[in-house]
């Protein structure tokens, strides 16, 4: 079975809608990443990939990085080694630029300019994208994805990007409205490992009365896979909009857990039709930590397909939401 154990190295100086899995906040517990101020004028998240190979069997689908923080915002890297782009047969390695939901807020935009990186370890010829400039707001958490390089072309010797297995990405910022930052680096090892819950376990939470739901609802305590969880849900949305229905999958982290360590979880958050088996279901690859316990959708679906009665979600009241937890691996900063 395959498993990721993350380590971060480094210096430290200058961290959706539809699928995309974000970070979220929870009840009486912050989410603000790890850093420190400084005043250099460029900063820097390097991302490094050892047991390029095991992560590339994982298929066609995207890894978030930790939660980094850069110039007092908390920012993560997704990251695809199997994109594709339309008519075009060839895979890609992708990257997105995404802030966290928590320093997301309606009456303020972020203005970052950034550019990705691909590290030449051999010949310091280091491929990188043109600069991005992105207005960061509640309408646009994440930046456009780029296809960054041919997956053929990044595993070609020569090119240096792909040395021992191993590859190093990144994202450098050249400027960000707000406050102050440092350099981050991000080192993720993946490898074979038989330690860890790689198979999937399941939890059921059957709510009788979704009508009698407070604005934010919390489901029993259950435990999976070695680790205590629980489920959060926003009836109205977390905006309190009324159109759409948030949910999020909180890990209840151990008072022993140490602050720089964390866990890469492949999680699914299904709400079950009762009728016909045709589930609404959104997955995602996310590192729980004490930093960011909390992750999921906050517009798992629209208030007007959940209620509509011919999808089966919500039938005399009643609904249920399965979460599906397998803990792929652990992280720790050093």
């Amino acid at each position: 079975m395959w498993g990721f154990s993350i380590a971060f190295k480094g210096r430290l100086g200058p961290r959706a809608m539809g699928n995309s899995c974000v970070t979220g906040s929870i009840p009486g517990r912050s989410n603000q990443g790890q850093g420190q101020v400084s005043n250099g004028a460029q900063t820097t998240f390097k991302w490094t990939i050892d047991g390029f190979s095991s992560l590339l069997d994982k298929g066609n689908a995207w890894t978030c990085s930790s939660v980094f923080q850069i110039r007092g915002l908390n920012w993560y890297l997704r990251l695809n080694l199997r994109d594709t782009k339309s008519g075009d047969k060839q895979e890609y390695v992708s990257l997105k630029l995404v802030l966290a939901q928590r320093h997301v807020r309606s009456d303020k935009v972020v203005e970052a300019s950034f550019k990705f990186l691909i590290y030449d370890q051999s010949y310091g010829k280091h491929h990188e994208e043109h600069q991005v400039s992105h207005n960061f707001q509640s309408t646009s958490t994440t930046s456009g994805t780029s296809c960054m390089i041919p997956l053929t072309t990044l595993k070609e010797k020569s090119s240096g990007f792909l040395v021992n297995n191993c590859c190093i990405l990144g994202v450098e910022f050249t400027r960000v409205v707000v406050a102050e930052g440092k350099d981050v680096s991000e080192k993720l090892f993946v490898q074979k490992i038989n330690n860890i819950c790689s198979d999937p376990q399941v939890y059921s939470w059957n709510i009788d009365d979704f009508f009698l739901l407070k604005n934010l609802s919390i489901s029993p305590v259950f435990e999976l896979c070695g680790h205590k969880w629980f489920i959060t849900i926003h009836p109205s949305g977390q905006d309190k909009s009324g159109n759409y229905l948030s949910l999020y999958l909180s890990m209840k982290v151990s008072d022993t857990l140490h602050e720089n360590s964390g866990n890469l979880v492949e999680l699914s958050i299904s709400i079950k039709d009762q009728e016909t088996g045709k589930h609404r279901k959104l997955s995602g690859r996310c590192q729980f930590s004490k930093n960011s316990p909390s992750w999921g959708w906050p517009k798992f679906i629209s208030l007007e397909d959940f209620k509509d009665s011919s999808n089966g979600f919500l039938l005399k009241k009643k609904c249920c939401i399965e979460a599906q937890i397998a803990v792929i691996g652990s992280s720790k900063i050093e």
